[in-house]
């Protein structure tokens, strides 16, 4: 396989790239998946969500004091 940046991937190889994305390659192709859960159901007007693109996830925090945490009641991913 060769990924987006050109490198070749040989086969059974796995892999994530910078976007968080988790791939495999496979002889039937190569395949990428996102590696992270969306928070979908919380206090949108207390909390927002703030991607973490170092650990590749989400936290979801209070809009005027990103020390507290809000509760996330459905993820999708």
């Amino acid at each position: 396989c060769i990924d987006p940046k050109g490198n070749t991937r040989p086969f059974g190889s796995q892999w994530r790239t910078e976007n968080c994305l988790d791939c495999s390659c496979g002889t039937d192709g190569m395949r990428c998946c996102s590696s992270y859960a969306t928070p979908v159901d919380f206090d949108s007007e207390k909390c927002e969500r703030i991607f973490q693109k170092k650990t590749c996830s989400y936290k979801v925090v209070e809009k005027d004091d990103h020390t507290k945490e809000c509760p996330v009641f459905a993820w999708v991913g």
